[in-house]
């Protein structure tokens, strides 16, 4: 190498080394500068069900989210540390009618147009895994809430954080119970057809099956299903210990006015959402007496919290909002917001994939509840479900006994 050469490397070197050392200073003074406010909001899209089947959900869990953003403005926002600000949220969503065309339609729109930060999945199974579909073609995080379908996990998927208890899980607590009460119980599972009450019913007759409990009916009926008396009738004529399933608010109604009507009576009924919606009472009132659900929460269960507020701050707080009682559905998605946000704090960058990996180190308790995902599928393994029955008006845990507010009312009262 001549000296013109040598000469030319040693200039490259210097200058490679004061660029890097400018970045250094420069990065360096970022760091211990005081955090500033970002111009624009973090922005939230999703797609939830304000009209159609979903819709009474829909609306519980969008309540969820509205307050989580009132609560983590009032904090000042999320921090990103890699650009040293404070980002205040804003949400972006549309009601998707309880259609899965609409859902494909506004996720698109929420990607291409609006260009939204981080998105949440939107209400129920079947909805969440078409906008999976939608989310994982281009690659972006979108954080699953209010659903919970195993089939949603077993796509492969590299781009969802699951926050409810696996569906096939739902139905193993009351089988547990029956298990303690009757010898050689007997069940029918009637269930909806959709993603989600298909992997509830799939898992409850694995489960049960597993245990030696006798099922001797595993009927579904159709989504849009406005009689259930036909199925109703045959499982009235097998006179089975149990009823297991349902679907969604609707057609669960729909069964316990019909089984009340053909004079059905178990010594246990588990279905799998309305119970644990107040709605559910004012649409039944005494005819709930004794009707179990499994809930991903209530308000009187206690876990040991290590992220974002309280049990009691939560509830005052969504009582003034919006003057009424959540259900674990408005919990879940506030504490969906929290998950977000811890991310967010752990990765300290806004960049969807470097989120995704935070999750996976992430385990935290909120007023929700534990939150730990599996992290090869995104599926959720921390959340642990509890048992609620109608009492008295009342929604009580019946189980796991620890968290237990009130002792299991076995056999059902008739109708």
């Amino acid at each position: 190498m001549n000296i013109k050469a040598v000469s030319t490397t040693l200039v490259v070197a210097v200058l490679v080394i004061a660029v890097v050392a400018g970045v250094g200073v420069y990065l360096a003074i970022q760091q211990l500068s005081a955090p500033t406010v970002a111009e624009k909001p973090l922005v939230i899209g999703f797609s939830i069900s304000i009209s159609g089947d979903f819709a009474v959900p829909g609306r519980k869990q969008l309540e969820g989210i509205e307050l989580w953003k009132d609560w983590i403005n009032s904090k000042g926002g999320i921090y990103v540390k890699d650009q040293n600000k404070y980002y205040k949220v804003e949400l972006k969503y549309y009601d998707d009618k309880s259609s899965k065309d609409e859902v494909i339609r506004l996720y698109e729109k929420l990607i291409n147009e609006d260009k939204v930060d981080i998105l949440l999945s939107p209400y129920s199974s079947t909805l969440a895994l078409t906008a999976a579909g939608i989310t994982e073609k281009y690659g972006r995080l979108m954080v699953v809430v209010g659903a919970n379908s195993d089939t949603i996990f077993k796509q492969g998927y590299k781009n969802i954080v699951g926050t409810y208890t696996p569906a096939s899980k739902m139905l193993t607590q009351a089988i547990d119970i029956l298990l303690e009460k009757v010898q050689n119980p007997s069940v029918a599972i009637i269930f909806k057809d959709d993603a989600f009450a298909k992997s509830v019913a799939e898992g409850a007759k694995a489960y049960a099956e597993q245990k030696g409990v006798n099922v001797v009916a595993f009927e579904m009926y159709p989504r849009d299903a406005k009689d259930l008396s036909p199925i109703l009738t045959k499982i009235k004529g097998l006179n089975v210990d149990a009823i297991l399933g349902g679907g969604h608010y609707e057609d669960e109604v729909l069964l316990v006015r019909q089984a009340k009507e053909l004079g059905i009576n178990v010594k246990l009924m588990s279905l799998l959402v309305s119970p644990s919606l107040p709605a559910f009472y004012d649409a039944l009132k005494e005819t709930s007496e004794g009707i179990l659900a499994p809930s991903h929460w209530e308000p009187q269960t206690k876990p040991k919290i290590t992220y974002g507020p309280t049990i009691d701050e939560f509830m005052t707080q969504f009582r003034q909002k919006w003057n009424s009682e959540p259900s674990y559905h408005s919990a879940a998605a506030f504490a969906a917001g929290l998950y977000i946000t811890a991310a967010i704090e752990k990765a300290g960058t806004l960049d969807n994939a470097k989120l995704r990996a935070a999750f996976n180190d992430l385990d935290i308790t909120t007023f929700y509840g534990r939150l730990k995902i599996d992290p090869a599928t995104g599926n959720q393994v921390g959340h642990e479900l509890v048992l609620l029955q109608w009492q008295g008006g009342k929604k009580q845990v019946v189980w796991p006994r620890e968290v237990a507010t009130a002792q299991l009312i076995f056999p059902k009262p008739s109708w």
